[in-house]
């Protein structure tokens, strides 16, 4: 197989601005943040790192870190991307509330989703994507274990003017949810699902991507049938190739026929036009 590259050009209120030496530099809205990044091997374009916070991470024994911000920045602030709005934060995940990258997945899924159909979004997280499905007339299911990204979600849907959109918000452990939904038989146009390596359940459930992505694959694709659209994995932070990921997808999608590609996640660096690397996934559709 192929593999294929997707970028996340820059937008008016995102842009990776310049990134080396293990960090990035990005701009989220009015405000520029420096992150550490491991993939960023290379020497910056420029020495030009004016910024208004930086987050500082621990070591590899340690985890976790700290933001550094400058007492200008609030702590929440909108952005938008097309007609869909959200809150950007600084985590104390180091990340900023939302993932910039998944951009040309939302893009893919925008073009195939219709008015009606039922679309599952799995590990939403704050769920951008699940308000871009909305936005479209879906009817969405988003599912997530924390109760904080729920009601994030929640308050992105007021943000974005979609408060009357019929979306499902569930507080439950991924692979139960899905395995429920098998049992009653239920369908879907399209599926996305976001794991992360590691995490834990509501009710203390824990998840390993690991050992349970190839079960909750196959019981996602049992949630497909001829009239389905697409199903989508990305994955971050994960030992694995994209090559093994597109090989459990083509695994459980085969019997519905249609098309699979994988590959690399990236944003480009404006900079320079440099792709970094995020994420790896695999994406079947008809």
């Amino acid at each position: 197989m192929a593999l294929a590259t997707l970028v996340t050009e820059p937008w008016a209120d995102f842009g990776l601005v310049d990134s080396g030496h293990g960090r990035k530099l990005e701009r989220y809205g009015p405000w520029r943040f420096i992150r550490p990044e491991p993939q960023a091997m290379w020497a910056p374009a420029t020495a030009d790192w004016r910024a208004d916070g930086e987050f500082v991470g621990g070591s590899d024994a340690e985890g976790g870190g700290r933001w550094t911000l400058s007492p200008k920045v609030p702590p929440s602030w909108p952005l938008s991307r097309g007609g869909v709005k959200f809150w950007a934060s600084n985590t104390p995940f180091r990340h900023l509330a939302f993932f910039p990258d998944m951009a040309p997945q939302w893009d893919w899924i925008a073009d195939r989703v219709a008015p009606g159909d039922e679309v599952l979004n799995l590990f939403g997280y704050t769920g951008v994507a699940s308000l871009v499905m909305a936005a479209k007339g879906a009817r969405v299911t988003h599912v997530d274990a924390s109760k904080k990204a729920v009601a994030a979600a929640v308050e992105n849907q007021k943000l974005s003017g979609l408060g009357d959109a019929p979306i499902r918000w569930i507080i439950d452990d991924a692979l139960k949810f899905v395995e429920r939904e098998v049992r009653r038989g239920r369908r879907y146009a399209g599926i996305i699902l976001d794991p992360p390596k590691y995490g834990r359940g509501p009710k203390g459930e824990v998840w390993e991507l690991d050992e349970k992505l190839a079960a909750l694959m196959a019981a996602c694709a049992a949630l497909l049938d001829d009239r389905s659209k697409f199903l989508v994995l990305t994955a971050y932070a994960v030992r694995l190739s994209a090559i093994a990921i597109a090989n459990l997808a083509e695994e459980v999608t085969r019997p519905l026929g249609g098309n699979l590609e994988a590959g690399e996640m990236t944003i480009r660096e404006e900079a320079r036009g440099l792709l970094l690397p995020t994420a790896i996934f695999a994406r079947w559709s008809r």
